[in-house]
């Protein structure tokens, strides 16, 4: 039972909070000058009103300013906030907590003060300053492994769905309608279905990967984790605060960069915005899942885990750049984050996390990439020689192939220098989703496609039995991961887009499709997150830190791409 300590009326503590002799000395100067100029007006203690001033209370500061001769305390004020040099409202609230732990120290008794709360327990293991990474590390890993695994049963049934059924009924429709065999039935089926359908083939991967951020996020770990950061982002000129825009970047860049918002110093703020693009967002996934899934089908998560751990180390050696160059006056901050109590998240709010998320992630896939796909398709249907026809013509006499191959030259020292997948790249620079689409769209449109028509109690099978059988899978998964099974085995049988991007690359590298693979992977990863991004870059930080932005980041990931596959090459690798 806690306790009023008995002779805590034969003591006192003082309730004047000493600020340090910095912000003291100019408390009473701000006090001194209010008396002088405004003494009479003021409701309130001048020593109360210099704080908060000091603080940057706007009620407070807009008092002041409606005062005789308020410009001229405001100026005072902000000329004390330059020479103390610090974040003074936290360095204020700091000293208060400090003072109120005193207080507490010095009244309260607690006759379980010996006994560790469950929490405190736990706390002591996962923020602890050594282990504290590795276990954040470890528990990454193992996210990305059942991610990836978890979902590939749901993945292949998206497909088989949108490829199978979907397909047969919407291009029996145009059929019906009479329009079978025109350029409708191609943009529809190569089009619409092949670009938006290829990519939202991966939202089961999204969901599985929402749902494990969802869990560490509103249980508390989180903010944790934040707080163990705050030590490796010091030597960025950053604090630990910072973590959590990069940590919103796993999901998406966007609300990533305006998530920088919560950090109070301008300079703050602008670095993290530059580092967050180097997070790999969930729009990169599904380029990682097919290229890994092709080229490294047995250490499919363990390459996809690399390449995130890949994008962290290149955020931390641009920000120890920065930091000594760009931003060599900038000080550190102190960070003063409160840890939210251990909770099991409920399914309400697991289920308004996840939806919100993937909900975005489908409504670019109905907007930006249906255009998108759209345009690539109007691109590949127009000829630029006069022996084809609209709509049917050979991909690289297209409008498309031609100005993809016109730019692949620029990517053969990469090792994908072929014309699909620098089209694929120049309409990612739109959205990332859309690399996924262009793929499937341009490696469809060179393979035959099966014209075998489908029963309705095939369809059906596809749908719910096949549906049925990938949650039975999905659920063999996770003993499989933890060796409580048999491994899990890869599938022997790869889809047409598979088979000839892996020909394909193969063929253009020279025999090393893996390496040139491995390069994509890493371009993928370090160049522009997409279109909305810079929109959001230089709303927060204007055109010139986002056009330096921008070209660095297509440069930067050009220079990678080129160490991976050269240094392959030099290795014997790949």
């Amino acid at each position: 039972m806690t306790t009023i300590a008995p002779d805590i009326q034969a003591r006192s503590l003082d309730f004047r909070i000493d600020y340090g002799s910095a912000i003291e000395g100019e408390i009473t100067s701000l006090e001194n000058q209010l008396e002088e100029l405004v003494g009479s007006h003021l409701p309130y203690p001048t020593r109360t009103i210099a704080i908060k001033l000091l603080e940057g209370d706007e009620a407070t500061h807009a008092l002041v300013a409606a005062l005789p001769q308020g410009d001229q305390i405001l100026s005072h004020t902000e000329r004390s906030i330059n020479s103390i040099g610090q974040d003074i409202d936290i360095f204020i609230a700091d000293k208060r907590y400090a003072w109120i732990n005193q207080l507490v120290k010095e009244s309260v008794h607690n006759p379980r003060n010996g006994a560790m709360a469950v929490s405190d327990r736990i706390d002591q293991i996962l923020t602890h300053p050594i282990a504290g990474v590795p276990i954040f590390l470890a528990l990454m890993w193992f996210i990305f492994n059942l991610t990836v695994n978890a979902s590939a049963p749901f993945l292949d049934w998206t497909d088989a769905v949108i490829s199978g059924p979907i397909t047969r009924w919407a291009t029996s429709l145009i059929a019906f309608m009479g329009l079978g065999s025109t350029w409708v039935e191609s943009l529809v089926a190569d089009g619409i279905l092949a670009g938006v359908g290829g990519v939202l083939v991966f939202v089961p991967v999204l969901v599985f990967l929402f749902l494990a951020l969802a869990l560490l996020e509103e249980s508390g770990y989180m903010a944790r984790m934040a707080f163990v950061m705050d030590r490796f982002m010091q030597p960025l000129g950053l604090q630990g605060k910072s973590f959590l825009p990069l940590l919103v970047g796993f999901g998406c860049s966007v609300p990533a960069i305006y998530a920088t918002r919560t950090l109070e110093n301008r300079e703050d703020r602008i670095l993290t915005g530059l580092l967050v693009p180097f997070m790999s967002c969930g729009a990169r996934l599904p380029v990682y899942i097919l290229l890994a899934a092709i080229f490294f089908p047995g250490n499919s998560g363990l390459i996809i885990f690399g390449l995130y751990l890949l994008g962290i180390a290149t955020a931390i050696f641009l920000g120890l750049v920065l930091r000594r160059t760009q931003f060599k006056e900038k000080e550190n901050t102190v960070m003063v984050i409160e840890l939210p109590p251990y909770q099991l998240p409920g399914l309400k709010t697991l289920w308004n996390y996840i939806s919100q998320r993937v909900g975005d992630f489908v409504k670019n896939a109905a907007t930006i990439i249906l255009v998108t796909s759209m345009v690539i398709w109007l691109l590949t249907a127009i000829p630029v020689t006069s022996s084809a026809s609209f709509a049917d013509v050979e991909l690289q006499d297209s409008a498309f192939g031609r100005l993809s191959t016109s730019l692949s030259t620029v990517f053969k020292p990469l090792g994908f220098g072929n014309w699909q997948t620098t089209g694929a790249l120049i309409s990612g620079f739109v959205a990332k989703e859309v690399v996924v689409s262009t793929l499937a769209q341009t490696y469809a449109l060179e393979t035959d496609k099966p014209t075998t028509e489908g029963s309705l109690a095939e369809d059906f099978d596809i749908i719910v039995m096949d549906f049925a059988n990938a949650s039975i899978d999905t659920l063999a998964t996770i003993p499989q991961m933890l060796g409580l099974g048999a491994d899990a085995t890869e599938d022997e049988t790869p889809s047409d887009l598979m088979t000839a991007m892996r020909n394909n690359f193969e063929t253009v590298s020279g025999g090393h499709g893996a390496l040139a693979a491995l390069s994509l992977m890493v371009f993928v990863l370090i160049y522009t997150p997409c279109m909305a991004a810079v929109a959001a870059e230089k709303h927060e930080f204007g055109w010139r830190i986002t056009a330096a932005s921008v070209v660095g980041q297509t440069l930067l990931a050009w220079l990678m791409a080129f160490a991976v596959y050269q240094g392959g090459l030099l290795l014997g690798l790949g």
